[in-house]
């Protein structure tokens, strides 16, 4: 019982030595927003200081980068939107329809993954200069879409392929259509999964930079690209930057929040009992 209990305790240890870890970049950051300039850069850094609410005056006051958080947001929002109506019907087929080449298919979606941003933003800019998608919310959205895709679809369709068939077909033994039985069985019972993929899609479309800094303009910047005008000539104002990455880790943070029960639900494992 004594080396169960030390291992316990080491384990706890461990898990918390591993959560500081994790967690601490995030608490710099919060405390170097309320910092002036002096306290930012003392060394040794100072963790007990008279805390300064200008650095988050000067970025409210931007109304520029007021703008560039509703375009993130508008953006982020959106990306969701179509991944999930593209991707949970596609995942759907795949995991119970038996079709001709279905895994040459789910591998190809996969593969859309494979390729490093940097290598496939200039054909992008070249096709979009062609479509007038340039600094558009249109076009940013359909690039963070077509990312999110493969995860979307391999996601939810584990999640399907984890739900009993024999439910469905109960419910059409009731008297619904397949369509029916998807959206008022399959669906429901998947929710763990949609909430797990709405979240990655969101801190993907919500913290990308590369495609954000091509493709978009001065009227759809995105809070990623926005921080770097905090980088001047007369020096890097770590407070402002300090205090705008706070404000981008709220959105994420809160979003989190408001589904972690459906990220930690057993609804499936309920549902076959």
């Amino acid at each position: 019982m004594a080396v169960k209990g030390s291992q316990r305790f080491f384990m706890q240890v461990a898990m918390w030595v591993m959560v500081l870890f994790f967690v601490f970049p995030l608490l710099w950051l919060f405390l170097t927003s309320f910092k002036n300039r002096v306290d930012a850069f003392s060394i040794p850094p100072k963790f007990i200081f008279t805390p300064t609410m200008n650095n988050y005056g000067q970025v409210l006051q931007n109304s520029d980068f007021l703008a560039n958080y509703a375009n993130s947001l508008q953006v982020a929002l959106l990306t969701i939107v179509f991944s999930l109506l593209l991707g949970i019907p596609a995942a759907y087929a795949l995991a119970r329809f038996n079709m001709k080449g279905k895994d040459d298919t789910a591998f190809w979606i996969l593969t859309t993954r494979m390729a490093p941003p940097i290598m496939v933003v200039l054909p992008f800019y070249l096709t979009y200069s062609q479509l007038n998608l340039l600094d558009t919310t249109s076009g940013l959205v359909i690039v963070y879409m077509l990312i999110n895709l493969a995860f979307v679809v391999w996601m939810m369709k584990g999640y399907f392929e984890s739900i009993p068939e024999a439910l469905e077909e109960a419910a059409r033994i009731d008297g619904t259509s397949r369509l029916g039985a998807m959206l008022r069985v399959t669906l429901p019972l998947s929710a763990p999964g949609i909430a797990s993929a709405s979240i990655f899609c969101f801190i993907m479309s919500w913290n990308e930079f590369i495609f954000a800094l091509i493709l978009s303009g001065e009227s759809t910047k995105t809070v990623p690209v926005a921080v770097t005008s905090f980088i001047t000539f007369e020096g890097i104002r770590w407070g402002e930057i300090a205090a705008a990455g706070t404000l981008i880790v709220l959105p994420v943070l809160i979003f989190g929040i408001a589904i972690q029960k459906y990220l930690v639900q057993g609804m499936t494992m309920g549902s076959v009992k």
